[in-house]
């Protein structure tokens, strides 16, 4: 683990399988949402940043998958890091492992790009300075994917 990860583990349910008995690929990004909400909702939200939770959404979605993650009822490990952040939008970079642990083998890594949504304008909005400061803070950077 680098300084500036955040680590979640997620685990895949038996829906998420298809026919190949692996994590079918759309529902990988169901797990980048999984590991992503306890930070920026939960922990942003326990340190008086509310906004998050009302709306973030999401700009842009990249997957490189490199094999099969198995749904055999054991966790998977998600390391996220920020390597971008704007005025009105930041960008998670993400390493999806086989398992739990550090040293498991990749199957994916991804990237995408959220914009804070203010759901009563529907529109996006900027980032506050709270919130930038709560980004960085809890994920001070990344690296190369």
């Amino acid at each position: 683990m680098t300084v500036g990860e955040y680590v979640a583990l997620v685990r895949p349910r038996w829906s998420d399988m298809d026919v190949f008995g692996h994590v079918n690929h759309a529902n990988l990004v169901t797990l980048l949402e999984e590991a992503r909400v306890p930070l920026l909702f939960d922990g942003a939200e326990a340190e008086g940043l509310s906004e998050f939770a009302k709306g973030i959404v999401v700009v842009r979605l990249e997957v490189d998958y490199r094999t099969p993650i198995v749904v055999d009822g054991r966790d998977v490990r998600v390391e996220i890091m920020l390597s971008q952040l704007r005025h009105a939008s930041f960008t998670l970079d993400y390493l999806v492992r086989t398992g739990s642990g550090e040293g498991d083998e990749v199957a994916a890594t991804a990237r995408t790009v959220l914009a804070p949504y203010d759901v009563s304008l529907a529109r996006p909005r900027r980032l506050t300075a709270a919130e930038r400061a709560y980004l960085s803070a809890h994920l001070p950077g990344g690296g190369p994917r």
